[in-house]
């Protein structure tokens, strides 16, 4: 057998990460960075570009003091609050289908475009709730059937 002239190409598994290394890291990524508020990709893409450029370590470093001082802008008061994520009541009221349309719409847009992590999370958990509840229901009718079962046999 001939010796291979050419090694075999392996995937590399963060090439999706290294391509959007491209894209410059902007003030509101590392706000977002900060405030655990983006997407799982984008949090690796700025822990990655941090780590290799101390430049954006000082960035980040002089927001964080910036914030510990308590000296905040209005965006970050923003963000902090969340105050354009829905309440859990209207995440739940959206679960079930019940908000008015133009309020479902801006949960659909808040959660799926927007993406925000703290609301998918607790759509998540709102989710799990839905579902245990239902698996609850469901066993405690089938004990009272099974409990009544004999009783309804006897009258005959």
């Amino acid at each position: 057998m001939p010796p291979l002239t050419h090694k075999p190409r392996i995937p590399n598994p963060h090439a999706s990460l290294l391509a959007s290394m491209s894209h410059p890291i902007r003030q509101s990524d590392l706000n977002g960075y900060l405030d655990e508020a983006l997407a799982p990709e984008e949090m690796a893409r700025v822990e990655l570009a941090l780590r290799r450029d101390p430049e954006l370590l000082k960035r980040v470093e002089a927001i964080h003091a910036r914030r510990n001082s308590g000296m905040y802008s209005l965006g970050e008061i923003w963000r902090q609050a969340r105050l354009s994520c829905p309440s859990r009541e209207q995440l739940g009221s959206y679960l079930l289908g019940v908000l008015p349309d133009e309020l479902a719409d801006y949960v659909a847009f808040h959660v799926e475009l927007v993406g925000c992590r703290f609301c998918r999370a607790n759509l998540a958990d709102l989710e799990n709730q839905q579902a245990e509840a239902a698996e609850s229901a469901e066993g405690r009718r089938r004990k009272y059937f099974q409990s009544s079962a004999g009783y309804l046999g006897r009258g005959r």
